[in-house]
């Protein structure tokens, strides 16, 4: 969407920033929301800040999506306060409007935040080596435990049901079912393991809605390039990307970072034979999860490692579904790119079933 300089400005004046607007800059790199970046000066004092219209096509309740944002970054901001001097390059900062909202609505309805920008900060796109997985492990842990007291049944669910197996299984089965694509015969060993391994896909799912897992914070996108690095690469500072932040287990986001940091090829890779589960890299990343994350309950704790394959074994289960309903949800740049991706993650879950024991150890 093209958006001009003067609905920017407008639009920006409506958020409580003080100081005189230097410059913008449009972000080329989202393909979600549209990104720009302002830098103000203030009684020779310069500020950058990040300003985003949300899409709502994807975000369907802003509103709840931002009130979740402001929850958690507040907690976190009141555990660092005092601890830290660089608290602005370890927490989100969000900018409220100057009526004291978190966001601002144009006269086209769009929804636009501001974020105090985060600077002399790195990121990365893969895990490098067992020193990385062991800082992610850290942040991931560190995010949880800062926000270990925060009662996530608070938060909003945004997207509802994100992570329900059960409800995952029933798309496939009536995407198997109506067959509407006529893809049904080229998935008949997807599908087989799929549902032979049916079953023990339920336990996360399961154990949280019984209560047996405690209701928490999860982030949800529990990627390496969600987290920022000091410059010099030997510190994780912040998580960010908090758009699905919501209430859940924290085993979905221990599944997410083990299913992105330990595989060892591209996750829409053809080459089934170069998909592994990295067993050094699981050990560091494990490592340094455990290092902060003390707050588990057993039950919590021993289905950590089980989580990773849980969490692979949904991402199959939604790849293989979009690929029989004619590719709707997941974009494509290529035919057959979602088989693709679920046979992936299938050789992943696979490859984890085969060093079980091993990925287990020391847990």
């Amino acid at each position: 969407m093209q958006i001009s300089e003067y609905k920017l400005r407008q639009v920006i004046n409506h958020f409580a920033i003080e100081g005189s607007l230097a410059s913008i800059e449009v972000n080329k790199e989202g393909h979600i929301n549209s990104t720009f970046f302002t830098t103000f000066t203030n009684e020779g004092s310069v500020q950058k800040y990040t300003h985003q219209r949300i899409n709502t096509l994807v975000f369907k309740q802003p509103v709840a999506l931002m009130e979740n944002v402001s929850l958690v970054t507040s907690h976190i901001r009141s555990k660092l306060i005092g601890h830290y001097d660089n608290v602005e390059q370890r927490c989100l900062r969000v900018i409220p409007t100057r009526s004291g909202t978190n966001v601002y609505v144009d006269e086209d309805g769009g929804y636009w935040r501001t974020y105090q920008y985060i600077d002399h900060v790195k990121t990365f796109k893969t895990i490098a080596d067992a020193e990385q997985a062991y800082l992610l492990g850290e942040a991931i842990g560190n995010f949880q435990l800062q926000l270990s007291d925060f009662d996530g049944n608070q938060l909003h669910e945004t997207i509802p049901h994100f992570h329900d197996m059960r409800l995952r299984y029933e798309q496939l089965e009536e995407a198997i079912q109506v067959n509407h694509q006529d893809r049904i015969q080229m998935v008949g060993p997807e599908v087989e393991y799929l549902m032979d391994t049916k079953e023990r896909g339920f336990i996360l799912w399961d154990k949280l809605q019984e209560g047996s897992l405690p209701v928490r914070v999860t982030h949800n996108d529990t990627k390496i390039n969600n987290v920022l690095f000091s410059l010099d690469g030997k510190e994780a500072l912040c998580i960010i990307d908090l758009d699905t932040v919501m209430p859940g287990t924290i085993l979905f986001d221990t599944g997410d970072m083990i299913r992105t940091a330990t595989t060892t090829a591209e996750e829409d890779a053809t080459d089934l034979s170069k998909v592994h589960c990295d067993t050094s890299l699981h050990h560091a990343l494990l490592e340094g999860y455990f290092s902060k994350a003390d707050f588990l309950t057993p039950l919590e704790r021993s289905l950590v490692v089980e989580s990773g394959r849980n969490i692979t074994q949904i991402m199959a289960v939604r790849f293989l579904t979009d690929f029989l309903n004619g590719d709707r949800y997941y974009h494509i740049d290529r035919e057959n790119q979602n088989l693709d991706r679920a046979r992936n993650q299938i050789a992943l879950m696979q490859d984890m079933d085969s060093k079980w024991q091993t990925l287990s150890q020391g847990v």
